[in-house]
């Protein structure tokens, strides 16, 4: 068959494609941007969801294709990000194209509650999609997953194992249960419906066999990493509302962060679900999570992960904020020790000009790399300015390397570390 993913680099997006491919279809991968267009083995098509919201921006990428499978979602509005187009808007347009263009059928990941409760845009805009496609005469089959795990990580699944790395167990107030669902099993119910003669025009809630709390699946987590237990940490409420504010503002500077006030309804009301009809339907035995974790040791790279998950998050606020304080400073409180340096030197008349330049250079990347959009170029820029400054200051003043406190032996920790969120900045 020839099928057409969206969303093809999510977690669940990116694993669908590989099982696809692996089973012999021929798959056309819908990407949002072209960084995302890395070598893979099925064709990228790169569409901005944001912009393709008429069924006739979807007709021309349907030619030929047997089956749709809609993957796309994201958590919160945001400058990069819409809930309203993504679900319902450009979803809406894909499946009326679909019906337009005679796609066979369409396989559409929804989530967990969201016909009983919307207590957010996540699930009301889920909702709305899955009203659009279910008004079409097409062949379409609505999935409906819990919290989705596996092997791959991004979004909660992440959030889990960073949480687990942590000296004590931070515990979320107001979070209800989760029945956790198994990546591979999630996938492996795309495959069913691919098969001739499979049902169609219904939908299924993917629930895993258990109910668990979150701290019971960090605690699994931790077990997993080999990590003996912490003790537990009951947050006050203000400090949640705290970090999930700290969360929105991340995504308003283009980062995709799990805690978010859009989190904090969805899991207020917790992902339960009821996984009779699909294990009957499909004979799929949805896995637990501890056994899904035995059948799947941790490696050095999952420790690594999430050990380094929270580290992540604070490199990208320290280095920011050391840059643009960094250039505040200079302008402000320390312009006459910067002009003394300068005048030390012997820069002249240069000296306030090359203070205020070097000021301004330093807010600059400080922006960029807390933009999330431009950070990779912005690290690159701390690295080189950082060397300028080495080199340059070497030769105007190399007393420096000796001085008690190191302003210039200082800057080799500060480069070595922009180098590391380099390695870490890749979400996905």
């Amino acid at each position: 068959m020839r099928i057409l993913v969206a969303g093809a680099t999510g977690l669940i997006g990116a694993s669908v494609c590989s099982r696809l491919v692996s089973e012999g279809h021929e798959v056309v991968g819908i990407v949002r941007s072209p960084q995302a267009n890395a070598a893979r083995d099925y064709h990228l098509l790169v569409l901005d969801r944001a912009t393709a919201l008429r069924p006739e921006d979807w007709l021309p990428h349907l030619a030929g294709i047997d089956v749709v499978v809609n993957c796309a979602g994201v958590l919160q509005d945001s400058p990069r990000e819409k809930t309203g187009q993504v679900h319902r808007d450009a979803a809406s347009a894909l499946f009326r194209a679909c019906a337009r263009a005679g796609v066979a059928k369409v396989i559409h990941f929804s989530a967990m509650g969201v016909d009983r409760a919307q207590p957010s845009s996540f699930s009301a805009t889920k909702y709305a999609g899955d009203q659009a496609l279910m008004a079409l005469d097409l062949g379409w089959i609505i999935l409906r997953p819990s919290v989705v795990l596996g092997r791959p990580v991004f979004g909660a699944s992440a959030l889990f194992r960073g949480l687990a790395s942590l000296p004590v167990l931070p515990s979320m107030p107001n979070t209800g249960r989760l029945q956790v669902v198994q990546l591979e099993d999630v996938v492996s119910t795309v495959l069913f419906f691919l098969n001739p003669g499979s049902p169609s025009r219904l939908a299924l809630e993917l629930a895993g066999p258990e109910q668990l709390t979150m701290d019971e699946i960090v605690g699994t987590f931790r077990r997993w990493l080999g990590w003996a237990p912490v003790p537990r940490l009951a947050l006050p409420g203000w400090v949640a509302r705290l970090l999930y504010r700290l969360g929105d503002l991340a995504a308003m500077l283009g980062w995709r962060p799990p805690m978010r006030t859009n989190a904090a309804r969805e899991i207020k009301r917790g992902a339960l679900g009821d996984p009779s009809d699909w294990i009957s339907l499909t004979g799929i035995q949805p896995q637990s999570l501890a056994q899904f974790l035995a059948l799947n040791p941790a490696t050095v790279q999952e420790k690594w992960f999430a050990g380094l998950y929270f580290a992540k998050a604070a490199i990208f606020v320290v280095l920011p904020l050391f840059w643009i304080m960094t250039g505040i400073v200079s302008l402000t409180t320390g312009y006459g020790n910067g002009i003394g340096l300068m005048q030390s030197t012997g820069a002249g008349m240069l000296s306030a000009p090359a203070v205020v330049a070097g000021a301004l250079a330093d807010v600059v990347v400080g922006a960029l790399i807390a933009w999330r959009p431009t950070a990779r170029k912005g690290l690159y820029a701390g690295i080189a300015l950082s060397l300028f400054y080495l080199v340059v200051g070497t030769f105007l003043r190399p007393d420096l390397w000796h001085e008690p406190l190191g302003p210039f032996l200082k800057v080799l920790p500060i480069i070595v570390l922009h180098f590391v969120a380099l390695a870490i900045l890749e979400e996905r």
